[in-house]
């Protein structure tokens, strides 16, 4: 029986082969995938789909009623807003009824 240091030499050959391998079947595939991408001319969506990411919309917070503009509230304000009383623009959001949830406060029995 082989000793436990020449295992490990032959463990260490043996990932060596293993890795030369893998380098070269690695760098045929490759060439292979390239001939076939220029021969039928695919597009790299073609090859690796991918979507892109929807950027999240942020809802506006101000209306102008006299232009109809808008404004998030993020960023510089606008020319219509800028110094004035922003709460006058705001655009008012119904909270919606959370019903199980108490509407009164008060009641410690809420209609169910």
């Amino acid at each position: 029986m082989p000793s436990y240091q020449e295992l490990i030499a032959q463990k260490n050959a043996l990932d060596k082969r293993i890795e030369e391998a893998r380098h070269t079947e690695a760098k045929e595939a490759l060439a292979t995938v390239k001939q076939l991408i220029a021969t039928f001319g695919f597009t790299a969506q073609q090859v690796f789909p991918w979507k892109p990411e929807e950027k999240k919309k942020v809802e506006a917070r101000y209306y102008d009623p006299e232009s109809g503009a808008t404004w998030t509230g993020r960023g510089k304000p606008p020319k219509w807003i800028e110094g004035k009383d922003r709460s006058q623009y705001e655009i008012k959001v119904e909270t919606p009824v959370e019903y199980s949830a108490p509407r009164d406060a008060s009641n410690p029995f809420p209609v169910q």
